[in-house]
């Protein structure tokens, strides 16, 4: 379970309803008084510190399931449904959000919405922002706007669904949300490698690349010493005929490019594809240490990034989206002191370089600034304080909590 709210919350509010929770912007609004939004209360301590006593605007009480039309393939919801009961209530019509977080019968649509959480299954199926067709919201004026609707193809107007997607609340509190969903595979199951150090792991994942099988998931991981504990895992869905063919494909692959001494466990029981599917996904949420970083660099240069961080990352431990060049690290021995240098002389030139960033998930008792936190801008900081402005004039939205 996440930790109790860190955030200055002077008082609480837990509208009943859309109409309520405007009113309560509103209000906040005339007074200037900040307005911190929160769903289940999972993510509370991403972003920086808050620092100014305001209200805690909880979307606990919008729990409303809108419309759901399975056979178009949608459903909207209000923000503050938990992933757990989403889940629940698309499985009785066969269907799935193929979104894996942490905590998920705390975790609600809204917070995944405003935080751009992703899984292992990223690789296959995309993250939340490929998912939201459909909007509604209250700027920081109060005032509701929506945008979107509920068919999938819909391109008109400005794209505030994808705008909203991973503001952390800076700009709107996400009130209701439509949603394109897909089926249940009739298979799923796990490959799961241990390896020999991670230079092993950058010749898997170069073979996965030119694959004939197509996973879904492609993860990594390993520590506190990696050289003694590398895991690969590879997921893959389908009818019960391709999941099969590509299990036998996989293992033709692996003797073919000379891999075949490898330890391998195939995982199909249902209970135990879901049991390591969520492992994989709690890791940068649970896992307790003085610093964990999220480095998102590009899929072809991971290798090198892992290689490097072998040699140099001293006692951590890792959890890789290697597909999608994510690498998820917590540092087990780092003091205090040493974590500026850390960051800015190690971490981030070195993500720089493999054409990505870095930014700080969790460290626990310390101040961060922007830039040790977000990483470096990337030229854009005038658009998006445009757009703050815009939306949240006053600055009441989780203000200094984000890269702005």
């Amino acid at each position: 379970m996440p930790d109790a709210s860190p955030l200055p919350i002077q008082r609480k509010a837990a509208p009943p309803d859309q109409a309520a929770l405007a009113a309560e912007v509103r209000a906040a609004f005339a007074a200037k008084t900040p307005i911190y939004p929160v769903g289940g209360g999972t993510a509370l301590a991403y972003g920086l510190p808050a620092k100014e006593p305001g209200i805690g605007l909880s979307t606990s009480q919008l729990t409303q399931i809108v419309d759901y039309p399975a056979r178009d393939m949608t459903i909207t919801v209000e923000a503050g449904v938990t992933m757990a009961t989403l889940a629940a209530t698309l499985a009785a019509e066969g269907q799935q959000l193929p979104i894996d977080v942490p905590f998920p019968e705390q975790a609600t649509i809204g917070g995944v919405i405003a935080t751009n959480w992703s899984g292992p299954r990223r690789f296959g199926h995309g993250t939340i922002r490929d998912y939201v067709i459909g909007i509604s919201a209250v700027d920081g004026r109060g005032v509701p706007f929506k945008a979107g609707g509920r068919v999938v193809k819909n391109v008109a107007g400005y794209d505030f669904c994808k705008l909203l997607t991973g503001s952390l609340g800076t700009l709107a509190v996400i009130t209701q949300v439509t949603l394109k969903v897909k089926p249940i595979p009739e298979a799923t199951a796990w490959v799961v490698c241990d390896l020999n150090g991670v230079a092993c792991a950058e010749g898997f994942c170069e073979a996965l690349s030119q694959s004939q099988a197509t996973p879904v998931a492609i993860e990594l991981n390993g520590g506190p010493f990696w050289q003694d504990n590398v895991q690969m895992a590879i997921g893959v869905e389908g009818t019960a005929a391709e999941v099969a063919w590509i299990l036998e494909r996989l293992a033709a692959e692996r003797q073919e490019k000379g891999f075949g001494e490898l330890s391998v466990h195939d995982i199909t029981a249902t209970a135990d594809v879901g049991a390591k599917r969520q492992t994989l996904t709690d890791f940068a949420a649970t896992v307790e240490a003085p610093l964990v970083v999220r480095m998102n660099v590009l899929p072809s240069r991971l290798g090198t990034v892992l290689t490097q961080l072998e040699r140099n990352a001293g006692k951590s431990s890792f959890q890789s989206q290697a597909g999608n060049g994510i690498v998820n690290l917590a540092f087990h021995d780092v003091a205090p002191a040493d974590v500026s240098r850390l960051i800015l002389k190690d971490l981030q030139p070195m993500a720089v370089k493999a054409g990505g960033n870095v930014i700080v998930l969790s460290c626990p008792g310390q101040e961060l600034t922007r830039q040790l936190t977000w990483g470096n801008g990337r030229g854009d900081r005038a658009v998006m304080l445009a757009v703050k402005q815009q939306f949240d004039p006053a600055g009441i939205l989780n203000p200094g909590r984000f890269v702005y």
